[in-house]
């Protein structure tokens, strides 16, 4: 399968470099509108050639749509995980994960806020983490244990026995808020005419 990708792109860039190379030939005048006529007359002048010509163009249209599934095939496996079981298939979108691995904020009483990213590749699952703390927190330790908990949670949800690899990013770190709000300080009660001295 990969061959065939390597193909699909060395068929694209060629065709690719071939059109520049035209433009240019054609924006420097070095292609002459004769000579464009000649080739014209030349691919038109027996049944052989045209039907060469319209051969290439079949095959370049073959070519340009096996390749365009082949391409949009690996994409859309790329956005779910799936495998077999005795009743068939079974496909999980990787959004599903994902929102799975969200409601995790709430095991964690230090994590604010929790965004991840997963993807499924040959290697198995690739998760990355980016995580907003609440407060100040013991981050080897923290990060150790989201990262056992996201693993078990998602072999547990999913029964599958791939390799599961979590990367966390802290994003940020949430400034404590004090409790202790300042009192307002209490005033003295005024005591009426204590301005006045007594005569």
């Amino acid at each position: 399968m990969r061959i065939f990708t390597v193909l699909g792109i060395l068929f694209y860039a060629i065709v690719i470099i071939l059109a520049g190379i035209g433009l240019i030939v054609f924006a420097l005048n070095l292609f002459q509108p004769q000579s464009i006529s000649n080739l014209i007359n030349l691919a038109q002048s027996s049944m052989n050639s045209r039907l060469l010509v319209g051969l290439s163009g079949l095959l370049l249209i073959l070519v340009s749509f096996s390749f365009a599934r082949l391409i949009l095939g690996q994409l859309q496996r790329e956005k779910t995980i799936a495998f077999d079981t005795a009743s068939g298939e079974v496909t999980i979108a990787l959004s599903a994960v994902e929102d799975l691995i969200r409601r995790l904020t709430g095991v964690i009483p230090e994590i604010k806020e929790l965004k991840p990213d997963v993807i499924a590749g040959k290697n198995g699952i690739s998760v990355d983490l980016r995580v907003i703390l609440k407060k100040e927190a013991n981050i080897p330790e923290l990060t150790s244990r989201l990262q056992d908990i996201t693993r078990s949670k998602i072999q547990e949800v999913l029964g599958i026995e791939e390799q599961i690899n979590v990367k966390i990013h802290i994003a940020k770190i949430a400034a404590t808020e004090d409790k202790k709000k300042k009192e307002p300080e209490k005033e003295e009660p005024t005591v009426p005419f204590s301005g006045y001295a007594k005569v």
